[in-house]
């Protein structure tokens, strides 16, 4: 936790804010805007448009320069005058030259650690062509099938392993970690069942315990952990938890029938490379199976991001949390791939919701999947068996020193005892390189992976041996696997995982994926509320640096001193940017900063002897997300309204504050609002939550209209989560992963999730696996804090904000504008009214996003917050000529429906209602009342760079009904 920015040579000195002209001509509107007084190469890359492309829009808006533009869209109640103290900006060869310093100080010594984290080879075609490309990290969460079918397709990959290798059904295509999809399944227990007894094997990984205990509190679960090998069920419960292997590498059968028989379900968390060997738990007869999918290609990177897994027996997958993959049928009758089941979607059952995920780790799923058919079953059976044989060999070298392993049948870990002499042990192996785990001082283990060499585990017997005397001489052989569950059945049939063993027929499978995707390579991405911006590639390279990459999340602190360096400076950082006093990383999801926002809410309240408050209002346009997390949290939800001009309600807060006041926990409350406008009356808001004993939570998801012009921390706000891979540059990577710390104020810090690896007692425990959370892609925000500097980021800021005002002005006239704040203007984002334009010729919003794929463009946001309408966020990253393109292209498609009004084409045979078009559809006889040539060239120019949606309007309904969540057999997928 820091609370001031660092200072000194290695980052730099803080600076006083300039106010002085800058590139955009100068801010002078009395000091509201900090200035640009020193151009840097970098901003200007990042930042789309030029000095003459801001003040052409400017004029289009009707000011002289961006200072007074400013003063009339920001609220002076919440204006920040002083700058940001941050270092100055970095060159990308300084910045990266910065963070190489920091890479090197983390030491990428042998681990065999484990603890559910294992070492493993990510192929360099993969590494390449998914982790280092831009068209699959740009990508957004595939909500516009026809134009994502190359990463559906991924994920279905990713959902057939999983179901194949776990023998259950239906998976989902990732969730966060291991530890929160344990938490995950906890909670399906608990909804399908009347108990609220959750019985859990102690002989699972530590921090899984930890944030089951997290989760299970705050609703009442009572969680019972209990020595399964030892000690039968009784009573009744809602679920069994067990480990297949255990967190001791033990091997048993899990005790499934038992767990049936008390009337609870199943839960066993699975090694998925385990299980190559082993008889699947879904055989078995469990219920739900969780893990993690990292030893699948995803290296350490102290400690995410990595795609964890969940598959459930049939009947459950209507209570899957996060996404799901189907397959469905485009208007041809073609198969098409899309998300299922998007009722459970949180901004529609909100409060009910089955969970507060709204995304999933789909770049690293997708790293996964590519994984696992490049090896196909015979490479990762193979790796197995290597595994296992290198675990063995430990093993028997031990027992010729004497020293018995306490598990006799194991996977990839063994534990032994030693009186008395585990430290002793442990820092002999880490003298010779090797990171082992230290259980107890009588107790270590050790973990085998992919990585391993017999050489470590010779060096590594050798230095147990000069602790505790003896010969490492191996001179047995056999394995310790179950024969009893080995595994009999078949996996990995379909044909994807046969095809594309050669680096070639790899190679040419991924860019035919991606082919079929609209990423930010492409196009821009006018997502509101998503904040698709440049995700610059040197902000990208370190993450697959070793000295980044390869550094477990339990090792030694004095072996990763470069990341907790790096921690350090970005948590000030981050503090000195939102006002706030002292920030967490740990959460690996906005969700995920929601829920531990509100945990530390909770908390404060309790520690008071405030237990009664547990009432959040939250307002009707909130992300869904917000009230699931507040019911996950304990808290009973509130809403409250908003006016007639999108803003939140006083009136109503009033009333509801007078009604349940000696209640108030929390007010959710998204600054700019989730309309899109700076609310005026903000800081009023938060003194009546504040008057009335509650917290104020700021929703962090419009942070890209803020900062620089505003804290949060400094204008009524106790807590806020961070969405990193919005305003700090993360990129989305088809839907994940993501970053959601939180900043709190003072009163609040002690309040942060702990975690018992790092910060045991905390008050507060773990939301995410690793301490940490995803670690791994923190060198991403950080890069972009320093290349930006206290003037780039402001800059950043106003131009977004200046952006989104240009495209609303410019549509005004054809797509009213609904909201608006103060001299009419919008923040940094703007919401589209499409209902008069419905009402009057039934071209809906689903018409207009499928429309604009014909033109090139990814959909704005559909239907949120307002249904019927379309949300846009150019961000600051897109040029004017990009702004320019998309607003002609939707003019155009106003035009289109002008001529659907006027009956020049059938209101159900236009170019929107049947878009998109395909290139095969336009191929022989057409019988539409437009041309052809319309459909599939729309605007001039388009001929030379079309990028063709890969299928016809998908049915959403009819995969419902017919629910197919796992691969098809090519016969399935031909065309009849």
């Amino acid at each position: 936790m820091a609370t001031s920015p660092p200072t000194g040579k290695a980052t730099g000195t803080p600076r006083p804010a300039v106010k002085l002209s800058g590139r955009f001509g100068g801010y002078r509107g009395g000091g509201l805007a900090p200035t640009f007084g020193v151009p840097v190469e970098f901003i200007q890359r990042h930042i789309g448009p030029s000095s003459e492309d801001v003040q052409h829009m400017l004029r289009t808006l009707g000011y002289e320069d961006l200072a007074g533009f400013l003063e009339a869209v920001v609220p002076q109640s919440i204006a920040w005058r002083d700058g940001l103290k941050l270092p100055d900006a970095l060159s990308e060869t300084e910045v990266l030259a910065a963070l190489q310093t920091r890479a090197d100080l983390n030491q990428t010594r042998t681990c065999m650690i484990g603890l559910g984290y294992s070492g493993t080879i990510t192929p360099g075609v993969i590494r390449r062509n998914v982790l280092e490309n831009p068209a699959w990290y740009t990508a957004y969460t595939p909500y516009q099938p026809e134009i994502a079918q190359g990463r559906l397709e991924a994920l279905l990959n990713f959902q057939t392993l999983v179901e194949d290798l776990t023998g259950l059904p239906v998976a989902g295509a990732s969730l966060l970690d291991e530890p929160t999809a344990v938490a995950e399944a906890m909670a399906i227990a608990l909804r399908t069942s009347g108990s609220s007894r959750i019985i859990v094997d102690a002989d699972l990984h530590p921090q899984i315990h930890a944030v089951l205990a997290t989760r299970a509190e705050p609703i009442g679960a009572e969680l019972e952990i209990v020595d399964l090998s030892t000690q039968p069920l009784t009573g009744s419960a809602a679920a069994v938890v067990t480990g297949y292997p255990g967190s001791s590498g033990a091997l048993r059968r899990p005790v499934i029938e038992e767990a049936h028989e008390i009337g609870a379900m199943a839960i066993v968390t699975a090694d998925l490379l385990a299980l190559t060997l082993l008889t699947p738990p879904g055989e078995l007869g469990a219920d739900i199976v969780v893990g993690s999918a990292q030893r699948f290609g995803v290296p350490f990177g102290f400690g995410g991001p990595h795609a964890g897994y969940m598959a459930v027996r049939a009947g459950l997958e209507r209570n899957l949390p996060g996404r799901l993959v189907g397959v469905s049928v485009d208007a041809d009758g073609t198969p098409a791939y899309r998300l299922a089941l998007q009722t459970r979607e949180q901004h529609i059952r909100r409060e009910k919701a089955t969970s507060n995920i709204c995304t999933a780790q789909v770049l690293l799923a997708v790293i996964a999947s590519m994984y696992v058919s490049y090896h196909g079953p015979e490479g990762l059976r193979a790796i197995a068996q290597r595994v296992h044989a290198h675990a063995a060999r430990l093993a028997h070298g031990l027992r010729g020193m004497g020293i018995e392993p306490t598990e006799s049948q194991f996977f990839d870990t063994v534990r032994w005892r030693v009186a008395g002499q585990g430290s002793a042990i442990v820092a002999a192996a880490a003298d010779v390189g090797i990171d082992i785990r230290l259980v107890d001082e009588d107790t270590v283990s050790a973990s085998t992976d992919e990585r391993t060499s017999v050489a470590d585990v010779d060096t590594l017997l050798a230095a147990v041996a000069d602790v505790v005397g003896g010969h490492p001489t191996v001179t047995q052989t056999g394995d310790f696997l179950p024969a009893p569950l080995l595994r009999t059945t078949p996996f990995l049939t379909h044909p994807v995982f046969h095809s594309y063993r050669s680096e070639t027929a790899m190679l040419r499978y991924l860019r035919r994926l991606a082919d079929r995707d609209v990423a930010l390579d492409r196009s821009m991405i006018p997502l509101g509320s998503c904040t698709m911006k440049l995700n610059a590639t040197t902000e990208m390279e370190p993450i697959t640096w070793s000295g980044f990459a390869d550094i477990h999340p339990f090792a030694p602190l004095e072996n990763a001193r470069g990341y907790l360096q790096m921690i350090d400076e970005l948590e000030s950082y981050l503090c000195e940017v939102t006002g706030y006093d002292a920030v967490s990383l740990q959460p690996n999801a906005g969700s995920q900063g929601e829920f531990a926002g509100l945990l530390a809410i909770r908390a404060y309240h309790r520690s008071r002897g405030e237990d009664h408050r547990d009432i959040c209002l939250i307002p009707s346009s909130a992300h869904g997300t917000n009230a699931a997390s507040a019911v996950m949290a304990g808290m009973r939800v509130i809403v409250v309204s908003c006016d007639e001009h999108g803003n939140v309600d006083l009136a109503d807060v009033r009333e509801k504050i007078a009604e349940h006041g000696e209640h108030l926990a929390a007010l959710m409350v998204t600054y700019p609002s989730t309309h899109g406008v700076f609310e005026t009356e903000i800081t009023d808001l938060c003194a009546l939550v504040h008057e009335a004993g509650g917290q104020v939570y700021v929703d962090g998801a419009n942070l890209n209209a803020l900062i620089g012009l505003a804290k949060p921390g400094k204008f009524g706000a106790d807590v806020s989560h961070l969405n990193l891979h919005k305003t700090f540059c993360i990129p989305h990577g088809g839907g994940g992963p993501g970053v959601g710390p939180i900043g709190v104020r003072e009163h609040l810090a002690d309040f942060l999730p702990g975690h018992p690896m790092t910060r045991p007692g905390s008050p507060v425990g773990p939301v995410s696996g690793a301490p940490w959370g995803s670690a791994g892609i923190l060198p991403i925000p950080w890069a972009y804090i320093r290349l930006m500097g206290p003037v780039g980021l402001a800059d950043a800021t106003a131009v977004a904000i200046l952006s989104a005002n240009y495209v609303a002005s410019r549509l005004r006239a054809a797509f009213p504008i609904l909201y608006v704040g103060q001299n009419g203007r919008v923040a940094h984002e703007c919401i589209l009214d499409v209902r008069p334009i419905t009402a009057q010729t039934g071209i809906s919003v689903d018409d207009i996003a499928k429309r604009l794929m014909d033109y090139g463009f990814h959909a704005p946001t559909m239907s949120f917050p307002v249904a019927g309408t379309l949300m846009v966020e150019p961000t600051e990253s897109e040029n004017l000529a990009e702004l320019d393109r998309f607003i002609d292209a939707m003019l155009s498609i106003r035009a289109e429906i002008e001529a659907v009004a006027r009956g020049d084409w059938p209101a159900d045979d236009n170019p929107l209602v049947n878009a998109p078009h395909t290139a095969s559809c336009l191929i022989g006889d057409w019988q539409h009342p437009y041309p052809a040539e319309l459909a599939a060239y729309p605007m001039p120019g388009m001929s030379q760079d079309k990028v063709w949606p890969n299928v016809r309007r998908v049915d959403g309904a009819y995969g419902d009904r017919n629910l197919v969540c796992a691969c098809p057999r090519p016969e399935e997928l031909a065309i009849g």
